[in-house]
């Protein structure tokens, strides 16, 4: 089947109602991040793991205690089925997102989708989205799990600065370009190095490794 690289783009999710099917550690992660961004969230599963239980009783997400329904979508602009395993399930959830106009990303199903979550480095205001076009969704998670060692307290810290001087850039200098000028010179000599160690079954195959 071909792979489907997406349009990649932010979403703006503040004060909309988002939902997530499912109660595991993947569905809480979800939450959380449609949370962090502002979403009014739902979550529709008969069984919620320790932290959904949490987010529920301090009312910060909506729980409807059963299976998904139709109903359930209406008004959403973005529904996550974290449910795996079940093709028929989320090709019926993407047949209902054609036709009701919601945007469907079934985590396990990116082909059965109308938009895909890639992972995200997530460090101060920085965000990296980070996707491999559904193929290897594992190399994914380890790329962001070794970036986000990368980008550390420092880089936050560095971050925060340039905030601050972007305010006060734009509230002291009314000419544009120097404006430009004054902050291009603030990332002047900044630079990502990077190595990649590749696993032992990928060299032996290349012929690259000896075998044991």
């Amino acid at each position: 089947m071909p792979t489907n690289p997406g349009f990649q783009v932010s979403l703006d999710v503040k004060g909309r109602v988002c939902v997530v099917i499912g109660g595991d550690d993947e569905a809480a992660d979800k939450v959380q991040r449609l949370l962090d961004a502002g979403a009014k969230v739902t979550i529709v599963n008969p069984t919620l793991n320790d932290a959904l239980r949490r987010l529920t009783s301090s009312g910060k997400i909506v729980h409807r205690v059963r299976s998904f329904r139709a109903p359930d979508a209406e008004g959403a602009m973005l529904v996550m089925n974290t449910l795996k395993g079940d093709r028929d399930y989320a090709r019926s959830l993407y047949e209902l997102a054609l036709k009701e106009r919601f945007l469907l990303c079934s985590t396990d199903q990116p082909e059965l989708s109308t938009c895909m979550m890639p992972a995200i480095v997530n460090r101060g205001h920085l965000r990296i989205a980070v996707s491999t076009s559904g193929v290897a969704p594992a190399l994914a998670g380890r790329v962001r799990q070794d970036l986000e060692t990368v980008f550390n307290d420092e880089f936050q810290s560095f971050m925060e600065w340039l905030k601050k001087l972007r305010e006060e850039t734009q509230a002291t200098e009314a000419d544009d370009e120097r404006r430009r000028a004054q902050l291009r010179e603030a990332v002047d000599g900044f630079k990502l190095g990077a190595s990649i160690t590749y696993p032992q079954a990928w060299l032996r195959e290349r012929g690259t490794q000896p075998s044991e």
